[in-house]
């Protein structure tokens, strides 16, 4: 082809007439005939273009001579024909007809490729016209065999694949299965196609390969992933027509990845199913992503799965492996590369065992555990190397998520627990990468209360409460910015711990005040005890001292959570301890900044109010109306001060209630109770006896109310009540007269009068010296229950009686803030009036047995009351 470049070099012409030639689709080109001798003979230059053949329905090359526009050269484009592109500007082929080989000689290399990729689209729209031919179906449609695998025969076969049904692409599948010589042959021809660089060829060879893929036909994913054709497959798919360079997979595969065997594996089949997964997966995620569809993609990582699944079952089941395996990770000579790729190799193996059956993970991993993982995984989180840190902490995740008892088991059997001890500094620790999170999960797995069982349950937390909780709640005080402290305790200070001040990530807080919230929600009474002897709350609230807002937020979420629990005890250490006061700063110094820190603040005093905790209110307003007072335009700040005011407009109207009824209650129920135990008495020794029994359970009584209830008692208001006697006998009395008009505020003069009788004769005399007992006995009981409402009555003004004992004094509005019922309190007044009205009927039975005057003066020095 010497002579052909060489006139080609001799036809010049402008670089304009090439562009206005291409725009026309006529190029300018030289004819060239190849005759006897190997000599290539001039035909004429022309303009050639692509057309329909005059008289025919075929398209064909037609050269029209440039200067009398006389036809040079008719050629009918077959799809049987063999077309060459040579350079850049040469297409030659051999006309059958005039048994000769003919050439186009461009002048652009642009009108060579334009003519050159018409001809090669023609081609291919012939070779799938001719696919209706029925040489290769049955009489009923139905494909017999696929075309012959060639060159010129793989347009055809791409067709079959594609444009087939469902029930033609499983025929497909089952030819290219049942032909031992498919693969073999198809990428033989790949092969040539790469030495002579056809990249058209290759693009095709590229859709048939993809197209076989995704016929989805597992007995074609066995053979094209076998180690004879992975590579030439892989290759095929390098050229992607669609990608402008070419791929290269292969020298990535061949030079790159590497097979280690941190143990070796003498088992050939487990080795070959590791290459072949690796293969399968490296073709999904990283040669065929967008272009496999859903139902091929699910395949692929089906046989993923099976091929992992049974890799694991093979090595798990050989217990020279295992061992082999941990005793060399015990190694004490071993190097820190050789650690590292063990580690690294347990990781996976680990993993890769999610895909045996539920029950043979069960049994692995406990396998694993008596074989002392743990152990290995203690010695690699104390590891410098973060990497395997990493896969160390994994290796626990998987376990807790598999059977948190395995691991719950080793920390309470282990002497020191010192696995426990590095998973909390590991949180604490900044490793990178967020590992401070893993940790994070793998302590709230191993306490987490709803999962624990066993006997292992409560020894797992009194560990962590004994031994580390104090050490997290340092952690954030000796992180946040001292202030002047409101209270003096020695155990603020952090002492003999290794803790660096100021140093840690604020992830690293907000993450431990996380766990610190999972442990208020889960282990309420454990945690409880620690926060009020501890003071951990106030440690705590340190964090709103932070200048990280997402830190402040943190600590009124913990401060929410402890609220939430509506424990007593954690309430009023909120209140005793002021512990509100810098979450309300914060709020405060926010401002009107409407973000989380508002939000939740409002939030939490808003759960107060719902839930009606007073203490907690009044505690509110009370210490802080004057910061609150310009955020009043909060609808939730108007709701907590209607509160309050419910509150105290209750607790007036229960105080200006119980003193008026006092009286009344008490002379309705002392005449009932005297009338009934009048009409039951039979004798006196029955009445004597009911009278020691009654002492007994009088002294009995006051013994168990200043005993359990002396404190809560003590510190709330007493009201004045009526002294109950169950075992008294009543005679016939007269009542005292009452005034028609006479109110608890204006009592008079009352006298009660005693009678004395004499003994009539010796056979009534037991009967009169019973009776006169009685009467005194019925006299004093209602001398008893009016002194105790003159003693409710003088309480109320403030001012003291003459009969009143010191315990009947008033303690203020301290019980307002208890947090007990009413009822409660109303039981416990009732108790505490019950023992001073004792003593005081006591002393008065002494006086009228002996004809005495008791003088008592009102607090307004009115008229005094007589008793004779």
């Amino acid at each position: 082809m010497g002579e052909l470049e060489h006139r080609e070099a001799e036809a010049g012409g402008d670089a304009a007439a090439a562009a206005a030639a291409h725009s026309s689709s006529m190029q300018r080109v030289k004819v060239y005939r190849l005759r006897d001798g190997g000599k290539w003979d001039d035909q004429g230059t022309g303009h050639v273009a692509i057309d329909y053949i005059e008289g025919s329905k075929e398209l064909g090359l037609t050269v029209l001579d440039e200067e009398d526009n006389e036809t040079l050269l008719v050629h009918n484009i077959t799809s049987e024909d063999i077309y060459r592109k040579q350079e850049e500007t040469i297409i030659s082929w051999r006309d059958p007809e005039a048994a000769t080989e003919l050439a186009l000689s461009f002048q652009e290399a642009a009108g060579c490729s334009y003519i050159w990729d018409n001809i090669c689209d023609i081609q291919r729209n012939l070779q799938f016209n001719n696919l209706g031919d029925e040489s290769f179906r049955s009489v009923n449609g139905e494909l017999r065999e696929l075309p012959p695998v060639d060159l010129s025969n793989l347009p055809l076969i791409l067709k079959t694949i594609l444009e087939g049904g469902i029930t033609d692409q499983m025929r497909v599948a089952e030819l290219i299965t049942q032909d031992r010589d498919f693969f073999p042959k198809l990428l033989d021809i790949f092969r040539m196609c790469e030495d002579l660089e056809n990249l058209d060829d290759l693009h095709m060879i590229f859709k048939l390969v993809r197209g076989i893929i995704l016929l989805n036909s597992p007995s074609i994913f066995d053979k094209i992933f076998s180690d004879e054709f992975i590579l030439d497959i892989i290759g095929a798919l390098e050229y992607d027509p669609e990608v402008a360079k070419v791929q290269k997979h292969r020298i990535f595969l061949k030079d790159h990845v590497v097979f280690k065997e941190a143990i070796p594996i003498k088992n050939v089949s487990v080795v070959s199913k590791i290459h072949q997964t690796y293969r399968i997966g490296y073709l999904k995620d990283v040669v065929l992503p967008r272009i496999l569809d859903d139902a091929t993609l699910a395949s692929l990582n089906t046989m993923i799965h099976t091929n992992n699944a049974a890799v694991i079952s093979l090595l798990k089941d050989d217990a020279c492996f295992i061992q082999e395996l941990f005793s060399r990770m015990r190694s004490p000579n071993i190097s820190l590369e050789s650690k590292r790729e063990l580690v690294l190799f347990l990781h996976e193996f680990c993993t890769l065992s999610k895909s045996l059956p539920l029950v043979q993970q069960l049994r692995l991993f406990r396998d694993l555990s008596g074989e002392g993982v743990f152990e290995i995984v203690s010695d690699v989180l104390q590891s410098e190397d973060k990497k395997i840190v990493l896969a160390g902490t994994d290796i626990v995740i998987l376990f807790l998520n598999q059977d948190p008892n395995l691991l719950r088991s080793y920390i309470v059997q282990q002497e020191g627990n010192s696995l426990l001890g590095l998973l909390v500094k590991g949180m604490v620790t900044d490793l990178g990468e967020q590992m401070h999170c893993q940790f994070l999960e793998i302590l709230r797995i191993l306490m987490d209360s709803f999962t624990m069982s066993g006997a292992h349950r409560d020894v797992i937390i009194e560990i962590f409460y004994e031994r580390h909780l104090d050490y997290l709640v340092d952690v954030i005080a000796s992180s946040c910015p001292p202030r002047i402290m409101t209270r003096t305790t020695s155990d603020s200070a952090v002492t003999g711990r290794n803790i660096e001040v100021h140093r840690l990530k604020p992830e690293i807080l907000l993450n431990v005040c996380e766990l610190l919230c999972f442990c208020v929600v889960h282990h309420p009474y454990r945690i409880k005890c620690n926060f009020l002897m501890n003071n951990a709350i106030e440690k705590i609230l340190s964090l709103t001292r932070r200048r990280e807002k997402f830190l402040v937020v943190a600590a009124v979420r913990f401060m929410r959570t402890i609220i939430s629990r509506n424990d007593e005890h954690l309430i009023r250490h909120v209140v005793k301890f002021n512990l509100l006061k810098p979450i309300i700063d914060a709020f405060v110094e926010n401002g009107d900044r409407y973000n989380m820190l508002q939000s939740g603040i409002l939030e939490l005093l808003e759960h107060i109010r719902k839930e009606n905790l007073k203490p907690l209110v009044i505690y509110v307003i009370e210490s802080f109306s004057d910061k609150l007072m310009k955020f009043e335009h909060f609808g939730s700040i108007q709701a907590f001060k209607l509160k309050y005011q419910q509150f105290l407009e209750s607790s007036e109207t229960k105080l200006s209630a119980s003193v008026p009824d006092m009286r009344k209650k008490a002379e309705g129920r002392g005449l009932e109770k005297e009338e009934e135990d009048y009409f039951n008495e039979d004798s006196d020794e029955e009445d004597s006896t009911r009278r020691t029994k009654q002492a007994h359970n009088d002294e009995v009584k006051a013994s168990v109310s200043n005993g359990s209830e002396a404190d809560d008692i003590s510190s709330r208001p007493k009201s004045g009540g009526l002294v109950d006697y169950a075992d008294d006998d009543d005679e016939d009395f007269n009542p005292p007269p009452k005034e028609p008009d006479r109110t608890a505020e204006d009592d008079e003069l009352l006298k009660i009068t005693t009678r004395k009788q004499k003994l009539v004769n010796s056979a009534d005399g037991k009967h009169a010296d019973g009776e006169v007992r009685k009467r005194q006995k019925i006299e004093t009981r209602i001398t008893c229950g009016k002194l105790s409402a003159l003693t409710s009555l003088a309480s109320k003004h403030k001012d003291s009686l003459a009969l009143s004992s010191p315990s009947c004094e008033a303690n203020g509005v301290s019980g307002e803030q208890a947090p007990h019922s009413d009822e409660q309190q109303h039981s416990a007044e009732t108790a505490e009036t019950s023992r001073q009205t004792g003593g005081d009927c006591i002393k008065t039975m002494g006086n009228l047995s002996s004809e005495k005057t008791v003088n008592t003066t009102k607090a307004n020095d009115s008229e005094p009351y007589s008793v004779r």
